[in-house]
């Protein structure tokens, strides 16, 4: 049998091609123990190999059923069907993004034509799957494969709760159906808890050293330094690689530097579309791009063994997390760079990420209440009864489905009515491993000591030394000097003031549930025109400044001069752009702000000596409770029959002959906005434009 495997090996990976002991071992227990084993070796180590050959060699039995692999990201499972062909293996997928051949591609599993079927976690617990597709699936199953296995568990860097649906397939399989699960990131703790949920599980965790690394840390200070470093540098670095951002909007604006100084560079998020992420990715694995600039999107699984480098702009939450996207560079090339570019405000992006976390038991109990009836509600249904947002309570569901408390059904999602404990403890707990782990975080970037050595020992590999390449070990390969006039580039880049405000044109749904009646499309007499802000927290350039001036958690103070001189420019540009305003204020109007009164009103005093424009009034504050993070429906009920103008001013809106500017420090749900420019037009106002001078987005 293992020359059998080597030979398919060899299809695989080329003519040379040797199984490592314990791929070999994995192999082995698998077809001829028919059991269950963790992998937890290093990325490029050959996991993918170890089910591949174990497909080929179970299907030369012919009545072994087809390999199911539950797989995270589009992006894996493209590049896990590419290498299925090579071994001669037949693979098709199960995704969001070929809903038109799930038909086609059933009826070939009946058949028995396929070898392979890849599908994303996400896939189990769909209604129409679930009911008619996995039941069958499972019971012809010729081995379950678990890509990226450290998802499982919820202490691990990247827990995704549909994973643990994977208990219930398990479930369903066939006695003695053997189960691979595999992962390169797994520290003992999430290792032990892997494979706990696997049952009596075979774990072969090797050495996690990756010999073409060469680590390093440079302190470039601020994000213009970075991007200058970047535009100086990124030709010198091998080959073609990733620069990962932290934000979706730090990836925009660095790709779009970048090319401004001659690179070929796309970026790379989940907010892409479909087709931009495959294009992006075909253009990196041809070695059409120099890099592409991505979030964590492009995290787990991508393969393009040449590539030459992973740069970061900030730093990742945790060690583990680095080492997951690291771990994409090097695979078949001597050496590869391997660079962190971290920056101040990294700590209040992972202190945002955080807020995502798990909502507290009152919240919870709120839900299961309103799914304790005969007919299912939608997330959209559920969002008037709890102030979430959308994706917190998408994940707040997920988890109670796991738990058994709730069921995802045909037209949104019923309470089991089964018995249901808030571990308070255990989320305490995993909350505490994710401050420990931005602390080491924080110490990988300062440490004097072997950088692979400080990931490897957190990551509990007890063969972990130096590894005598790093920055560290041999000394910096890159300093940190930038050139003048690539500095000014950035810097002028990243000092643009001025994005968009969309406005809102439609009510949330549900609205009647919380005793407000507005429903369908915001009629345009009672809408609010495109509006501007100085820019978005999450920016590069203009982010660390407005989040010390206007961020949620920021004092109130006077207007800065360099803010209220971008609000100015920002004002200039939108009267003489492309998408210039309608019409000329004829009038300002500042919203009552509790958080930021002051600064608030010093921006509309500001732009009214600037402007020679009349300050009509202030509008009162409204929306006590529905907190601006919360979901929309909470938010527009916090708000409703609020800011209506003192009678004063709406004297004056009634005698305007063109748009009022509207006032604010911060546009988050976007409803402040809304409701107060709905009220403005109520009373008179023939248009409002939105003014704010930052987007939390």
């Amino acid at each position: 049998m293992r020359e059998r495997a080597e030979a398919i090996l060899r299809r695989l990976a080329g003519d040379h091609a040797k199984l490592r002991e314990d791929q070999w071992r994995a192999i082995e227990a698998l077809v001829a123990g028919r059991r269950r084993v963790l992998c937890v070796q290093r990325t490029g180590w050959g996991k993918s190999a170890v089910y591949f050959v174990a497909t080929a060699l179970l299907r030369e039995d012919a009545t072994a059923g087809p390999t199911v692999i539950v797989s995270p990201l589009l992006a894996l499972m493209r590049n896990q069907v590419e290498a299925a062909a090579r071994a001669g293996i037949d693979a098709r997928t199960i995704n969001s993004a070929n809903l038109d051949e799930w038909d086609q591609i059933t009826d070939e599993i009946r058949a028995g034509a396929v070898d392979v079927l890849l599908i994303s976690p996400e896939r189990l617990n769909n209604p129409d799957f679930r009911d008619s597709v996995l039941p069958r699936l499972a019971a012809t199953t010729g081995l379950l494969v678990v890509d990226e296995a450290h998802c499982v568990s919820d202490w691990g860097h990247d827990f995704r709760p549909d994973y643990r649906r994977l208990r219930t397939f398990l479930a369903g399989l066939p006695e003695r159906t053997p189960v691979l699960a595999t992962t390169a990131t797994a520290n003992a703790r999430v290792t032990a808890d892997v494979a706990d949920q696997l049952g009596d599980a075979l774990v072969l965790r090797g050495p996690l050293d990756r010999d073409s690394l060469r680590l390093a840390v440079l302190d470039l200070g601020t994000p213009a330094h970075r991007l200058a470093w970047l535009a100086d540098h990124l030709d010198r670095l091998p080959g073609s690689g990733i620069i990962y951002t932290l934000t979706v909007a730090a990836a925009g604006e660095t790709a779009e530097f970048l090319r401004s100084r001659g690179y070929a560079v796309a970026s790379y998020t989940g907010q892409s579309d479909d087709a931009d992420r495959r294009s992006a990715e075909q253009d990196l694995l041809d070695n059409k791009v120099k890099a592409l600039v991505a979030t964590s999107a492009l995290g787990m699984g991508f393969d393009k063994p040449d590539l030459g480098f992973v740069v970061h702009l900030g730093a990742p939450p945790s060690p583990i997390a680095y080492y997951q996207q690291v771990g994409r560079a090097g695979r078949a090339v001597e050496q590869a760079e391997v660079l962190l570019l971290p920056g101040p405000e990294d700590a209040a992006i992972w202190r945002y990420f955080a807020s995502l976390a798990f909502p507290p038991e009152d919240q919870v109990r709120t839900v299961l209440a309103a799914l304790s009836t005969d007919r299912p509600l939608s997330t959209p249904a559920l969002e008037p009864i709890v102030d979430l947002r959308r994706t917190r309570l998408e994940l707040m569901l997920k988890v109670l489905d796991v738990d058994g408390a709730v069921r995802r059904v045909r037209g949104g999602w019923l309470a089991t009515g089964d018995p249901w404990t808030y571990d308070a403890g255990r989320l305490r707990r995993v909350a505490e491993a994710r401050t420990a782990e931005q602390q080491s975080m924080r110490e990988y970037t300062a440490t004097g000591e072997c950088r692979m050595e400080f990931l490897r020992r957190r990551l509990d590999d007890p063969g972990a030394v130096p590894c005598g390449r790093c920055d560290n070990c041999t000394g910096p390969r890159f300093d940190a000097e930038v050139s003048a006039p690539a500095l000014a580039a950035a810097q002028a880049f990243l000092g643009r003031a001025g994005v968009e405000v969309p406005p809102k044109k439609l009510w949330p749904t549900g609205l009647e549930q919380v005793g407000v009646a507005l429903r369908g499309k915001i009629p345009p007499g009672e809408q609010a025109a495109s509006g501007r802000a100085v820019g978005r927290l999450s920016d590069l350039g203009w982010g660390s400044r407005l989040r010390a001036v206007a961020g949620p958690d920021a004092p109130d103070a006077p207007l800065p001069a360099d803010v209220a001189g971008a609000v100015v420019e920002v004002l200039k540009t939108w009267a003489r752009g492309d998408d210039r305003w309608p019409a000329r204020p004829a009038g300002i109007v500042a919203i009552g702000s509790r958080r930021h009164p002051e600064l608030v009103r010093g921006v509309a005093e500001h732009i009214a000596t600037v402007g020679r424009l009349p300050l009509l009034g202030v509008l009162p504050p409204a929306g006590e409770g529905g907190g601006a993070r919360g979901n929309s429906a909470q938010r527009v009920r916090a708000l409703h029959g609020g800011f209506a103008p003192p009678d004063d001013l709406a004297a004056r809106l009634a005698t305007l002959d063109g748009p009022v500017l509207l006032v604010d420090d911060l546009v988050d749900s976007g409803w402040t906005m809304t409701m107060a420019a709905r009220q403005l037009r109520l009373a008179g106002a023939p248009l409002v434009l939105p003014l704010a001078l930052a987007v939390s987005g």
